[in-house]
């Protein structure tokens, strides 16, 4: 069954990369043209929505503290918003599957505009906690990777999808520092009038460059069940070839990283001894290397190795990252740790999210980044509770160790496992 479901997968991959310039309205070079301007879009769209969404991270400790709410209420502020990015991941991608992936990147940008919108008036505790109620369908990320997965063949895609990488570490530098000047030249509510601005652009801009439908019609959703949610869908991906494997490499390899960037506003300051503005310069510094490893790094690995092999390698990495957080005693042995953990993060993100796209049938891959996308967000969910036990009981090399130990572990799994994927040079 495993095998036949494989080859019917990769018959319909075939036939569906000949249909793309139908489906985009154009032709042989044209057509060409006019993939590569849709790819372009979703890459502005997810630039500006990420760097919207930086802008007001770096303000809600000082919104939150001017409102009154202390340390342990800030942390329910994000947990309540970890869980209902969680619960949203799966159901916005079900929505993009069964009505196209522009009508799912405009229903996130609306989401913004409202969430920016209950932002900017919240003058009060509860308003502020119903200012995160909007996040339930806030995915611009996965918006922009559908898009992508929809209007590129298998061979490109995880190139295509390597290179949103730039468009975080722009947002990270672009983002805090920009939160940061408007925030303290113009007044703490100028960041959410920028992003309520900005998110009605983003509407305006999916609207009129990216293409109704942008996957052939014999792609259009062939899901067993019609309901934005189901158990039974989730668990019908999760028996395609290879699924299960991967995902779960994609959850655990990374996690005790999750973890630990989670409490990195408290290690910064403890651990490290670090001002406010000097963990800004740190933060630039990560998103620099984001964009230098996504940009040019993760598409020239794409382009020579298999994906199982850098799937492996990513978690190898990850393991030498775990013991050198470890050892590591002073701000600048992170500096330097810091490198091999974006690489490895990185291509773990963007090798699983091509895999499990690949792996499942063209008109599902809307809900299995949905379910990709629900990964950070349990993470967030779960962390700040695990996160300060490690700390506090442990310490900053617990982090490291677990890491480890857990990547050790996957990696031997990767080599003595076969998963039924089909492995193709990108």
């Amino acid at each position: 069954v495993s095998t036949m479901n494989a080859k019917a997968i990769s018959e319909g991959e075939e036939e569906a990369s000949g249909m793309r310039n139908e489906t985009l309205g154009e032709s042989g070079h044209l057509g060409e043209v006019k993939r590569r301007q849709v790819i372009l879009v979703a890459y502005l769209i997810a630039a500006l929505d990420l760097t919207f969404l930086f802008m007001q991270m770096g303000i809600m400790p000082y919104l939150a503290k001017s409102l009154g709410l202390d340390s342990m209420g800030f942390g329910y502020l994000q947990t309540t918003f970890g869980v209902l990015q969680l619960m949203g991941g799966y159901i916005f991608g079900r929505f993009a599957d069964q009505f196209g992936a522009r009508a799912a990147l405009i229903l996130s940008c609306a989401s913004a505009s409202v969430f920016f919108l209950l932002m900017s008036i919240s003058t009060s505790i509860p308003l502020l906690f119903l200012s995160r109620l909007p996040g339930v369908f806030m995915h611009g990320i996965p918006g922009a990777q559908k898009v992508i997965t929809d209007v590129t063949t298998p061979s490109q895609r995880a190139d295509a999808l390597g290179k949103l990488g730039l468009c975080f570490g722009i947002a990270i530098i672009t983002g805090s520092a920009l939160g940061g000047v408007l925030s303290t030249k113009l007044g703490i509510f100028v960041p959410t009038y920028v992003g309520l601005v900005g998110s009605l652009i983003n509407i305006l801009i999916a609207v009129i460059w990216i293409p109704l439908q942008t996957k052939p019609k014999s792609e259009h959703s062939t899901s067993q069940s019609g309901s934005l949610f189901s158990i039974r869908e989730i668990l019908r991906l999760m028996k395609f070839p290879g699924v299960m494997e991967v995902f779960i490499v994609k959850v655990f390899a990374g996690l005790p990283i999750g973890l630990f960037m989670i409490m990195f506003s408290i290690i910064s300051m403890d651990f490290f001894g670090l001002e406010a503005v000097e963990s800004g310069y740190l933060m630039s510094y990560i998103g620099v290397l984001q964009m230098i490893v996504q940009g040019l790094v993760v598409g020239k690995l794409t382009n020579h190795c298999t994906e199982m092999t850098l799937l492996r390698l990513s978690v190898f990495v990850f393991a030498g990252v775990g013991l050198g957080m470890a050892l590591m005693r002073t701000v600048w042995h992170y500096c330097i740790v810091v490198v091999p953990l974006v690489f490895a993060f990185s291509m773990l993100a963007t090798i699983s999210d091509s895999i499990l796209t690949k792996a499942v049938p063209s008109s599902d891959t809307g809900a299995m980044l949905g379910i990709c996308a629900s990964v950070q967000p349990l993470t967030r969910t779960v962390g700040p509770t695990i996160g300060g036990i490690l700390y506090k009981q442990f310490g900053v090399p617990s982090f490291g160790y677990l890491q480890l130990v857990v990547n050790i572990g996957l990696f031997v799994y990767l080599l003595k496992s076969k998963i039924p994927l089909r492995e193709m040079k990108s």
